[in-house]
């Protein structure tokens, strides 16, 4: 099978340079790099969203990492920095004690004393060189671990300036991943709207059916509100009957004796009354 394979390459790559001559390679090229993107083009855009939420997530991976050294070098760097205070004030003593011979021998004397025993002038001065030879070679080697303390510190910051820059960085990218998820989200409901078919003409007959409903019930409510009032017959109205007459009444009952005048009142009668 695989001598197939090879056969047939070997004839394909032969007729090709038969055909194409020296620019069958461009060709070949050409026609990978249009396959190539003629399948991406094919990629569902929300598996390349997938995609760049998995890329963002592998961050994490060097996000960790940098963490890791930033703490490591945390570390060492405040051990180096303790170690060159240490050192440095050590130094200072050293000064100090030099420069105290050095005043002690400024005053010419034949012995000195110090920690309770008693100097020559030469040994004094032997052993006031050998501090000063010691401090000078110190003094190169604090200088030097100073600047290797400053070039660590510098670095210590630079990583954790590229760790805020890695978390920043970050941070916008899922921003953007989440803004084109929305946005794609949007585009597929609006394409979905855009595909939904709304026949016009249904809603047309039914609109009508609900005006005739309407006309219908308006009718039927009208028929309940008058059917109290036809009858078939002209309406006529009825003039409610006249009160009657208290007066003409008593008059008609006692006659004449009814425009009679009141008797007179006795003084009798009065005084009796009284």
């Amino acid at each position: 099978m695989l001598k197939k394979a090879i056969i047939g390459t070997s004839v394909v790559a032969l007729i090709g340079g038969l055909v194409f001559g020296r620019d069958s390679w461009s060709y070949v090229a050409t026609s990978v790099s249009s396959m190539r993107q003629a399948i991406k083009r094919e990629v569902p855009i929300e598996f390349e969203i997938e995609r760049a939420r998995d890329l963002v997530s592998q961050v994490d991976n060097e996000i960790r990492k940098c963490l890791h050294v930033i703490a490591e070098e945390e570390v060492n760097v405040d051990d180096l920095r303790k170690e060159v205070d240490l050192q440095a004030s050590a130094h200072q003593r050293s000064k100090d004690q030099i420069l105290v011979q050095r005043r002690d021998l400024k005053e010419k004397k034949d012995t000195y004393s110090y920690g309770g025993r008693i100097y020559t002038v030469s040994e004094v001065e032997h052993d006031l060189a050998d501090r000063f030879s010691r401090y000078r070679t110190v003094e190169e080697t604090l200088r030097s671990r100073q600047q290797v303390l400053t070039a660590r510190e510098s670095s210590l910051a630079a990583a954790r300036r590229k760790l805020d820059n890695m978390l920043d960085s970050k941070e916008q990218l899922q921003v953007q991943i989440e803004n084109l998820d929305a946005r794609m989200r949007t585009l597929q409901a609006s394409q979905v709207a855009s595909t939904v078919n709304v026949d016009d003409s249904q809603i047309a007959r039914t609109r009508q059916l609900i005006a005739h409903l309407n006309k219908q019930i308006e009718v039927r409510q009208k028929l309940v509100d008058g059917a109290g009032n036809v009858t078939g017959l002209i309406p006529i109205e009825i003039s409610p009957e006249p009160k009657a007459d208290i007066t003409a009444q008593i008059d008609q009952f006692f006659g004449s004796d009814a425009e009679a005048k009141p008797a007179t009142t006795t003084p009798a009668a009065t005084t009796a009354a009284r």
